[in-house]
């Protein structure tokens, strides 16, 4: 399976979904429909961002994806 995997085209996707969640116009609905929307864009945009950021190792058949969640790390002051 790892032969098969590109996991760095993957998360490179997750990144372009990340964007494409950003990018995208808000419909023309208003009121209630409008604020899930704007809320499940949210949700998918931080999801797609934070596979996209996440570092990866392949051992033993297992696909380990690691993402960073402290809020000042040091990884984020360099950028």
């Amino acid at each position: 399976m790892s032969d098969e995997l590109d996991v760095d085209a993957m998360l490179a996707r997750f990144g372009e979904r990340a964007q494409a969640v950003r990018d995208r116009p808000l419909p023309p609905v208003t009121g209630p429909e409008r604020q899930q929307f704007v809320e499940q864009a949210q949700l998918d945009f931080q999801d797609f961002a934070m596979l996209a950021d996440a570092r990866w190792a392949f051992s033993d058949g297992v696909l380990t994806l690691t993402m960073d969640l402290t809020p000042d790390s040091e990884e984020d002051q360099e950028e």
